[in-house]
C-alpha cells in the first residue's frame, strides 16, 4: 500500500490575531455614531482655537509683527481637515448608519477615526504661547534732516572720530537749548547708515524731562525683535534681563536725545559699555553735569554758530530775493542776525519771520524790538523763549532761578565779574543761607550750576557772559513773574541820555541802566521799593546830592566807570539800608567822611580808582558789617596828608584789624612796612592768606623783597607792582632750598597775572614758580636786561628744573619801555597758549624764544614797531615764516591806569 504524510500546527495565535481584526474593523461600524459625534464635537473646539489664533494673528500683524512659520502651518493644517470633516460627515448622513454596505460603512468609521486623532492632535498643537514675533528692522533708521545745516560738521569729525578710532565708550553732547545738538545726534546716526561699520543696532530714543525707562526699554525691544504677545505680559525686570541676553553678544550704538537726569542703562537692561567696549553710548542734555552722572568718557559742547554759519543759515531761511530787494537790507539784515548771537533755533525763527520783509524800515523796527523787547517778536516766545525756559524750570533752587534772573541786569555781551556777581547776591539775600566764606562758596556753586545748564557761558579772568537769547528769556520770565514783589526794569544799553521819568520808579524792584549816556540826575524819584540800581557806565557830571532820599530800601549800589563828581557821594550816605557799593573804575579824586554812616554796608567796591587821594581816617574802620572790601590798585600816587593812604598805608592796615566780619580783601600798600604788618597781624591772617589781588605802588626805599613773602599769599591771583623804583631785587635762594619749598606748598598756583612797573629789576626769574601764569606786563623798568635769567636758572636744582615748564599757560605778554631788555628765555619755547605779543621800545631785545612749531594753527597776534620786527634775528627761515602772518605794526604804549 502507499506511505500517508500528514503536518501538525498551532491555530491559536493566528485566530487571535485575526479575532482581534475582525473586532477592531467591527469597531469601526459598530461605533461609527459615537465617533463621528466625537469628531464633529472636538472638530468644532478646534474651529473655536482656530478663530482665536487668527484673531492674535491679526492684532499682532496690525502691530507690524510677523506671524510664526509653525502658526501659519498649523493654521494650513486646520483648514484641510476643516474641508473633509464636514464632507465625510454628509456622507455618513447620507448614506445612513444602518446601511448594508458594510465595506462602506468600515471605510467612514476608519476614516472619522483617523481625523478625530489629527483634529485632537491639531487641538493640542494649537496652545501657542506667541503666534508673531517682531520683524527685524534695519540696523539703521535713517532720520530726516533740515535742508541745510552748517557748523556742526567740525563737531561731528572729532565725535565720529571719537566712536570709531578712539577707546570710548559713552560720549555726551552737551550744550544750551536750540544750539543744534538734536541735529548733530541726528548727522551721528545717519553717518552709520552711509558709512561701513560693523554694529548690529543702531538705536534712537527721545527721552526729555519726563524720564520713562520702560518707553527706552520698549525701543531697544522693537530694535531687536523682543516684541510679542508675551514681551507685554512680562515685567521690568523681565524685560530689562531678556533685553540684556540678547544684547550682550552684539555691538549695538544707543542715542538718546534730550536727557536731564541720570538714565541707568543697568537697569533698562544694557550691558553699559566700557571704554574698551564694542558698543557705544552718545547722549545729549543741556547739563553739563548729567555727563558726570552718565561717566560719559568724553564730552562734547555744542557751541552756537560763528558769524559766517550764522549768517548763511540766516540767509537761507530769509531768501536771496528779499535780501536783494532793497540795497539797505543786506546791512540790515546782519544787524538782525547778530541778535540771535549764533543760536540755530533763534536764527531760523527770525529769520523765517523776515522771509517776506521787504522794506527796510520792516528791518528797523525789527532790530528795535528784538534789542528792547525780543519776547514780543513774532514767533519768539513760542518756538524760541518757551523752550529755553525748560532749563530755567528745571534749575535744582529758587535762589539759582532767581540769580540766573540777577544776571539779566548786565548789559548784553557783558562780562560779569563772578567776585562781582556773588558780592551782588549776598547783599541782595539770596545767599543767606549761610554767613561769610560759606555764602561765598554757596554763590560759586549757584554759577557752576548756571554754567552746567548752559545758561551762562564761562570766560577768562573769572568772569561769566550771558548768551543774548538766554538774556531775553530771563528778561521775558522777569517780566512776567507772578512774584508781585520782583519788578524788574531793565534799560541797559539803549542809549538814554537821563532816567527813566518818574512813574517809572515808583513799583520798580530792580533797575538798571547800565552803558547808556546819561549825564544828569535830577531830583529824586520816589521809588520805596527800589532794592537794586545799576547806574555804571554813563557820563555822570551832574547829579542832586538829593536823587537817593527817595530810596530807603536800596541794597545794591553800582556807580562803576563813572566820572561821578564828589558832592553825589555825600547823598550816598543817607542811604542806611545800602549793603553794596561799587565805585571801582570812577573818576573820583576822595571818599566824603559821611560814608561812615552807611553802617550796614557790606561790600565796598574801590578797584582800580588811580585818582583817589584821600579816604578820610576813622572812615572804613567804621564800617563795621564789611565782609569784602576791594582796593586793588586804589588811590593816586599822591596822598593827602590826613588819608589813610598816605605814609606807607600802615594807618589803612590798623584800620582793617577792627573789621571782625571781613573775609575777602583786595589792597592796595604804599610800603614794605604796611605789607609786614598786614602778613603779621594775627587777626588778619585768614584774611590775607585768601587775598587774591595785591598792589605794591610807590613803595619809596624799598630795595628787595623776599619771594617766599609773596609766596605766602596762597591764593594770590593777581600782583601788581607800580613805581617801587628802588627795587632792584626779589629775593630767593635758587640753588638752596626755598624753590623746592613754593612748589611743595604750591606758593604761586593761583597767581594768574603779573604786572610789573618802573622798578630797577634786573630779571623776575622767578616767575618759572608760577605755573598757571596767563598775563605778564613790564614797563618801564629801564635796569631789565633778562626775563628769565640764564645765570639764575642754572642755579636751579636739576630735579626740580625736570618739572618745570615756563610759560606753559601764559596768553599775553606786554613789553615797553625796557631799553636793555635782550632776552625773554633763553631757549626756545613752544608757548602753546600765546595769543599776544606787544613789544615797544625794546631796541636790544633782538630775538624771540619761539620754535617754528609755535606758529602753527594758532591764534596769535605779535604787535610791536616794524623797525624792531625787521632787525630781529631768527633761528631759520622757516621759523620767521611761521611767525610772518601774526606781526602788526603797533605803535601804542600803554599808560599806567590801563
Amino acid at each position: 500500500m502507499g506511505n500517508v504524510c500528514s503536518a501538525q500546527f498551532s491555530c491559536d495565535g493566528t485566530i487571535s490575531r485575526c479575532l482581534d481584526c475582525i473586532v477592531s474593523k467591527a469597531g469601526y461600524i459598530c461605533h461609527l455614531k459615537d465617533n463621528l459625534y466625537a469628531l464633529r464635537t472636538d472638530f468644532q473646539k478646534l474651529i473655536e482655537a482656530r478663530n482665536d489664533v487668527q484673531i492674535r494673528v491679526i492684532v499682532a500683524e496690525q502691530r507690524q509683527m510677523r506671524r510664526l512659520q509653525q502658526v501659519q502651518g498649523w493654521l494650513s493644517r486646520v483648514q484641510d481637515v476643516e474641508k473633509e470633516v464636514p464632507r465625510l460627515s454628509r456622507k455618513i448622513n447620507l448614506g445612513g448608519f444602518c446601511s448594508g454596505n458594510c465595506v462602506e460603512r468600515y471605510k467612514d468609521g476608519k476614516r472619522v477615526v483617523e481625523l478625530l486623532k489629527n483634529v485632537q492632535s491639531l487641538r493640542k498643537e494649537g496652545d501657542f504661547k506667541d503666534v508673531a514675533q517682531t520683524v527685524p528692522e534695519n540696523p539703521v533708521d535713517e532720520r530726516p534732516l533740515p535742508p541745510t545745516v552748517v557748523g556742526l560738521q567740525s563737531t561731528l569729525d572729532r565725535v565720529w572720530r571719537c566712536l570709531t578710532e578712539e577707546p570710548v565708550g559713552i560720549v555726551g553732547l552737551y550744550g544750551m537749548g536750540g544750539v543744534g545738538k538734536t541735529t548733530l545726534l541726528t548727522q551721528i546716526n545717519n553717518s552709520f547708515l552711509h558709512t561701513p561699520n560693523n554694529f548690529d543696532f543702531v538705536i534712537w530714543e527721545v527721552v526729555s524731562r519726563d524720564l520713562q525707562l520702560g518707553k527706552i526699554q520698549e525701543s531697544i525691544a522693537k530694535k531687536i525683535g523682543l516684541c510679542n504677545e508675551s514681551w507685554d505680559s512680562k515685567s521690568f525686570d523681565e524685560k530689562a534681563q531678556e533685553i540684556f541676553k540678547t544684547m550682550r553678544n552684539t555691538k549695538f550704538v544707543l542715542l538718546l536725545d534730550d536727557i536731564w537726569e541720570l538714565v541707568d542703562l543697568a537697569q533698562v537692561g544694557l550691558p553699559v559699555p566700557s571704554r574698551t567696549s564694542a558698543s557705544k553710548v552718545v547722549f545729549t542734555t543741556r547739563e553739563f553735569e548729567v555727563c558726570g552722572q552718565m561717566d560719559a568718557h568724553k564730552s562734547f559742547k555744542v557751541e552756537c554758530l560763528g558769524y559766517e554759519d550764522a549768517w548763511r543759515l540766516f540767509e537761507e531761511k530769509v531768501g536771496r530775493d528779499i535780501l536783494d530787494s532793497h540795497p539797505d537790507i543786506p546791512e540790515l539784515a546782519e544787524t538782525v542776525a547778530r541778535e540771535c548771537g549764533g543760536l540755530p533755533l533763534a536764527l531760523i525763527t527770525v529769520g523765517r519771520a523776515m522771509a517776506s520783509k521787504k522794506a527796510p524800515r520792516e528791518w528797523e523796527h525789527a532790530i528795535e524790538v528784538l534789542r528792547s523787547s525780543a519776547s514780543k517778536f513774532s514767533g519768539m516766545e513760542k518756538r524760541v523763549l518757551s523752550r529755553l525756559k525748560f532749563s530755567y524750570d528745571f534749575l535744582p533752587s529758587n535762589e539759582t532761578r532767581f540769580c540766573l534772573l540777577y544776571c539779566s541786569l548786565f548789559p548784553e555781551d557783558y562780562s560779569i565779574s563772578i567776585e562781582d556777581l556773588i558780592d551782588c547776591w549776598i547783599c541782595e539775600g539770596f545767599l543767606d543761607e549761610y554767613n561769610g566764606i560759606g555764602a561765598r562758596n554757596q554763590g560759586y556753586s549757584l554759577i557752576r550750576s548756571l554754567l552746567h545748564a548752559c545758561l551762562l557761558e564761562e570766560e577768562d579772568d573769572n568772569r561769566v557772559k550771558m548768551h543774548d537769547v538766554v538774556r531775553d528769556m530771563a528778561l521775558w520770565i522777569a517780566s512776567t513773574t507772578e512774584k508781585q514783589e520782583e519788578r524788574y526794569l531793565v534799560l541797559a544799553g539803549v542809549g538814554l541820555t537821563e532816567t527813566p521819568r518818574s512813574e517809572l520808579w515808583q513799583e520798580v524792584t530792580r533797575m538798571s541802566l547800565m552803558q547808556n549816556k546819561i549825564w544828569r540826575l535830577p531830583e529824586s524819584p520816589a521809588s520805596p521799593h527800589l532794592l537794586t540800581l545799576f547806574l555804571s557806565s554813563n557820563y555822570i557830571s551832574m547829579a542832586n546830592e538829593e536823587f537817593f532820599q527817595s530810596m530807603a530800601s536800596l541794597r545794591v549800589l553800582k556807580l562803576s566807570h563813572t566820572l561821578l563828581p564828589r558832592h553825589f557821594l555825600v547823598g550816598i550816605s543817607n542811604l542806611f539800608s545800602l549793603q553794596n557799593l561799587d565805585l571801582s573804575e570812577t573818576g573820583i579824586e576822595g571818599l566824603p567822611l559821611e560814608l561812615r554812616y552807611l553802617v550796614n554796608l557790606k561790600c565796598l567796591n574801590l578797584e582800580s580808582t588811580y585818582r583817589i587821594s584821600k579816604i578820610p581816617g576813622q572812615l572804613i574802620s567804621n564800617l563795621k558789617m564789611l565782609e569784602a572790601l576791594r582796593m586793588f590798585k586804589c588811590g593816586s600816587r599822591e596822598q593827602e596828608s590826613d588819608s589813610i593812604l598816605s605814609g606807607g598805608s600802615l594807618v589803612l592796615v590798623e584800620e582793617l584789624l577792627g573789621l571782625k566780619h571781613l573775609n575777602v580783601l583786595t589792597i592796595t600798600l604804599h610800603s614794605f612796612a604796611a605789607l609786614q604788618r598786614l602778613l603779621t597781624s594775627p587777626s588778619l591772617q585768614s584774611i590775607v592768606s585768601n587775598t587774591p589781588s595785591l598792589s605794591l605802588t610807590n613803595c619809596r626805599s624799598l630795595s628787595s623783597l623776599s619771594v617766599l613773602t609773596l609766596a605766602s599769599l596762597r591764593h594770590l591771583e593777581a600782583l601788581d607792582m607800580r613805581y617801587c623804583k628802588d627795587l632792584e631785587e626779589m629775593e630767593i635762594d635758587y640753588a638752596g632750598g626755598e624753590v623746592k619749598r613754593i612748589r611743595e606748598t604750591h606758593g604761586f598756583f593761583s597767581l594768574h597775572k603779573v604786572s610789573i612797573w618802573g622798578s630797577k629789576l634786573r630779571h623776575v626769574t622767578w616767575l618759572i614758580l608760577a605755573p598757571n601764569l596767563k598775563l605778564i606786563q613790564m614797563y618801564d623798568c629801564r635796569c631789565l636786561e633778562e626775563i628769565i635769567s640764564l645765570e639764575k636758572l642754572g642755579e636751579v636744582p636739576s630735579e626740580e628744573m625736570q618739572n618745570l615748564i615756563p610759560f606753559a599757560r601764559l596768553e599775553r605778554l606786554s613789553l615797553g619801555g625796557l631799553e636793555n631788555l635782550r632776552s625773554i628765555y633763553p631757549r626756545a619755547l613752544p608757548f602753546p597758549h600765546l595769543k599776544e605779543l606787544h613789544v615797544t621800545l625794546c631796541p636790544k631785545l633782538k630775538k624771540l624764544p619761539f620754535d617754528c612749531t609755535s606758529g602753527h594753527e594758532r591764534k596769535l597776534i605779535i604787535k610791536g614797531q616794524e623797525e624792531w620786527w625787521n632787525n630781529l634775528q631768527w633761528d631759520d627761515q622757516a621759523t620767521q615764516n611761521a611767525f610772518l602772518p601774526y606781526f602788526k605794526t603797533n605803535v601804542f604804549f600803554p599808560l599806567c591806569g590801563e
